[in-house]
């Protein structure tokens, strides 16, 4: 056996019998769990869900381009003809904020500079399933929550002073019930003007 040989080995030898500091064969990858669970699919899908539920109501939304300052969406008449009256907005900025677990604390950081560059906030929460503590999101799941929230109301109750900087909804329940769902949605279709689509009778009772 050449002195090459030997080293070779010597080397592997002592290699596969310590502790390798960057593989450790005793604890499998799967074994290692992120403390905050990332779903960015499921984060992405709630401004496609509040851009269906706009349209639904005939409100014309587009979305902003990724990471777009301060606003997700861009809402606008229906009607390519019609004028704003006063009072009316040409387009309303609405910023998309989402929550995907059941259980969660009900609050949601808003940046400080980004206060002027919206209209409305609408916050969903998505109750997929509980995940806090020994919750692993194989329960909980509950139907889609959504809230409308104006400007002033986030203004209202922005907590400048956290590192968050949080608007925490949990003690405000009863307050935001006003902003729920569709009654939520009916303050976008005031501001732009959007009647409620309704099938007009015909006058002629003949027919």
């Amino acid at each position: 056996m050449t002195l090459t040989a030997w080293a070779w080995i010597t080397r592997s030898s002592e290699f596969f019998n310590r502790k390798n500091p960057i593989i450790d064969l005793q604890m499998p990858a799967e074994s290692k769990i992120e403390k905050w669970l990332r779903l960015p699919v499921v984060s992405a899908g709630a401004e496609y869900l509040v851009m269906g539920h706009l349209m639904r109501r005939n409100i014309l939304a587009y979305k902003a381009p990724p990471n777009n300052e301060g606003y997700d969406l861009i809402c606008i008449h229906p009607n390519p003809r019609h004028q704003p009256t006063k009072g009316e907005l040409a387009q309303v900025r609405v910023q998309v904020k989402s929550r995907y677990a059941s259980d969660c604390d009900r609050g949601f950081p808003v940046k400080e500079d980004s206060l002027n560059a919206f209209d409305f906030l609408v916050v969903v929460f998505l109750n997929i399933g509980k995940f806090f503590g020994k919750n692993d999101g194989s329960t909980g799941s509950k139907p889609i929550e959504f809230y409308t929230l104006p400007n002033q109301f986030i203004r209202q109750h922005h907590d400048e002073s956290s590192t968050w900087q949080k608007v925490k909804l949990r003690k405000l329940e009863n307050e935001i019930q006003q902003f729920r769902d569709d009654l939520g949605f009916e303050q976008i279709t005031h501001c732009l003007g959007i009647l409620k689509p309704l099938k007009l009778k015909s006058l002629d009772k003949s027919r």
